[in-house]
């Protein structure tokens, strides 16, 4: 892949980026601005190269539709704080307003496009139709660069079409982004830790399946814990269960019992009546889940367990939280896992998504981590060896 300094003189020349915005909001207000901030260094370095800087972005999904709730105006704005410059906000993606946007660009200036997802070609099956309103794209600029991470896994016409129209390359954060997934798929330091969680264990069976070749533990946590513990002949109550993956995870435990990998699971969880925040927490051990009772976090001996074998790794990378960690009363196996992360005498990688957002929310800074990425589900099917169709199309 190129870098944008391969890309040659850029002072004044047209240059579209596609940036991942998509940050959660809460009534208007951005709850977590790491994804805009992570974008900063490539604009900054397009702004000190004289180009005219316009990005593409999306945020949420109003599937072709224009849905003032998914407006990029809010993005515009933080991410204008946060170069110290004003980021002229379009009023559509690729119409007149786009059209009048750009052309008024000096040197140096940024200019943002609407939620390219209003466009219904943005996300179609029809190549026929992404490639047209990539054509739309392209004619507002001279050249490409990539340096949204968290969308590289999506075959759209901002991420991939765009790119075979214009001459490309890829932003410093993509670049660093795979740097860190090569570290941990090629020949990771050993022990090579990973922390799944998450809701669903069917989200990360080709992860597993993938990682029982290359990471020497796995270590499982969040509601996908409890479809493990069904595996194990265990009750658990009214805990999530994918009744339909019972014998799958059988599969993986005898596999990694046969190549002498470990799969660590909670040996307690904290349990409660109903899925609420204030729903009163107990701690059981996992053969004593009542039935009437669901399981919302990991137990503090899990806890403690997880964190030393995280703090004992050279390589470890997490995808997904330990439990309801945006509800203090099951926040403590995530936050446990998180502070182990931060003691890793190596490279500890915090795999984007709910991940970052709950170390952010939980009071932690991204440096105290190695690598916090913008992509969990981008980050994931690398990890499961897939090819990313964002990243094959850059030259």
């Amino acid at each position: 892949m190129k870098s944008v300094s391969d890309l040659g003189e850029l002072r004044g020349k047209r240059v579209l980026i596609r940036c991942d915005l998509n940050v959660p909001l809460d009534d208007g207000r951005i709850t977590d601005d790491g994804r805009i901030r992570a974008s900063v260094p490539t604009l900054t370095q397009l702004r000190e190269a004289g180009a005219k800087i316009i990005v593409l972005a999306h945020l949420g999904r109003p599937k072709g539709q224009v849905k003032p709730e998914f407006s990029l105006a809010p993005a515009a704005k933080r991410l204008g704080e946060l170069l110290g410059t004003e980021v002229k906000l379009a009023g559509d993606v690729v119409g007149e307003s786009a059209t009048e946007t750009v052309a008024s660009l000096n040197d140096g200036e940024v200019a943002m496009l609407e939620n390219v997802r209003f466009e219904p070609g943005e996300e179609s099956k029809d190549e026929a139709e992404r490639g047209a309103l990539a054509d739309k794209y392209a004619a507002l600029g001279d050249v490409f660069v990539s340096d949204g991470f968290g969308v590289v896994h999506r075959k759209q016409a901002s991420v991939y079409d765009l790119a075979g129209k214009l001459p490309n390359a890829a932003g410093g954060l993509v670049k660093a982004e795979v740097e860190v997934l090569r570290q941990l798929t090629e020949e990771p330091a050993e022990p090579y830790v990973v922390v799944l969680g998450g809701a669903k264990v069917s989200d990360k069976l080709a992860v597993i399946d993938n990682l029982l070749k290359t990471a020497d533990t796995l270590v499982i946590g969040g509601g996908m814990l409890f479809t493990f513990l069904a595996a194990q002949g265990y009750e658990v109550g009214k805990s999530l269960l994918e009744q339909d993956q019972v014998e799958v995870v059988k599969g993986y435990l005898e596999q990694a019992d046969k190549v002498g990998k470990k799969i660590v699971l909670p040996t307690d969880v904290i349990v409660a009546p109903e899925f609420k925040a204030d729903a009163k927490p107990t701690v059981v051990g996992v053969d004593q889940i009542p039935q009437d009772q669901l399981g919302l976090d990991i137990g503090p001996e899990s806890a403690a367990a997880f964190a030393a074998v995280i703090k004992d790794a050279k390589t470890v990378f997490w995808n997904g939280p330990m439990g309801v960690a945006e509800w203090a009363a099951f926040a403590g196996g995530t936050r446990a896992v998180a502070q182990a992360l931060t003691e890793v005498d190596g490279l500890s990688v915090v795999g984007g998504g709910d991940s970052a957002a709950a170390v952010r929310d939980l009071g932690f800074a991204d440096d105290q981590f190695g690598h916090i990425s913008t992509g969990g589900g981008a980050s994931l099917e690398y990890l499961e060896g897939k090819e990313l169709p964002g990243l094959a199309v850059l030259g």
